[in-house]
C-alpha cells in the first residue's frame, strides 16, 4: 500500500537526473513527495554554488520538463541548524504532514528513526556519473556536464552565468589555500 506523503532531502547542487529518477522512483511508494532543499542558507561556493531560489527553480522546471504532476510534490527549502537532537522537529514545523523519509543520508535516517519514523534508502542511479559533485567537477574543468543535468537546469544555470561563477568561486579558494 502507497504512503500519503514522504519526504526527500537533498542538496540539489545542482539538479541532475540521478535527482529526477528518484524523485520518480520515490513516487511509487507515496502519492505526494515533499522534496526539502537542503542546506537552503548555502550559496556561492564551489560545493553549494547555487541559491535556495536558484535550486527551486531548477527543480521545478525539471520536474515539469519530466512531466512529473504539480500536485505530486511539494518543494521546501530547509536551512540547516546545528542542533541534530531537534533538526526533525525543525523539519516537521516548516513541511506538511509525511510519514515515510527518503534518504541516503546516515545522520539524516539516524535522527527520523529515533523519532520512529519509517525510514528508506532510496536507489542511486549511476551515481560514479551522476552526482552534484561530478557536475561541479565538470564546471570548473570545462568538460560536458550538460548531459548530466535535464535541459531546463542547464538552461537556468547559462541565465544565470553559473559557470562563471563556480570557476570565480574556485579561483577564490584557490587563493585562500
Amino acid at each position: 500500500m502507497k504512503e500519503s506523503r514522504g519526504l526527500l532531502i537533498g542538496r540539489m547542487q545542482p539538479v541532475h537526473h540521478g535527482h529526477i529518477q528518484v524523485i520518480k522512483q520515490t513516487l511509487e511508494e507515496v502519492d505526494e513527495l515533499i522534496i526539502g532543499i537542503g542546506s537552503a542558507q548555502l550559496s556561492h561556493s564551489t560545493t553549494d554554488p547555487f541559491t535556495a531560489g536558484e535550486r527551486v527553480m531548477m527543480l521545478t522546471k525539471a520536474l515539469a520538463e519530466n512531466n512529473i504532476d504539480t500536485a505530486s510534490y511539494y518543494i521546501i527549502p530547509i536551512q540547516d541548524i546545528q542542533m541534530n537532537a531537534v533538526w526533525v522537529s525543525h523539519i516537521k514545523m516548516l513541511t506538511p504532514p509525511f510519514g515515510k523519509i527518503f534518504s541516503g543520508n546516515p545522520l539524516v535516517q539516524r535522527l527520523f528513526e529515533e523519532e520512529n519514523y519509517e525510514v528508506a534508502k532510496p536507489p542511486l542511479f549511476k551515481r560514479e556519473k551522476l552526482s552534484g559533485t561530478e557536475v561541479r567537477r565538470r564546471m570548473l574543468a570545462n568538460e560536458d556536464w550538460k548531459k548530466l543535468v535535464p535541459k531546463s537546469t542547464a538552461e537556468i544555470i547559462e541565465e544565470i552565468n553559473g559557470i562563471k561563477r563556480i570557476q570565480h568561486l574556485n579561483q577564490k579558494e584557490d587563493s585562500e589555500r
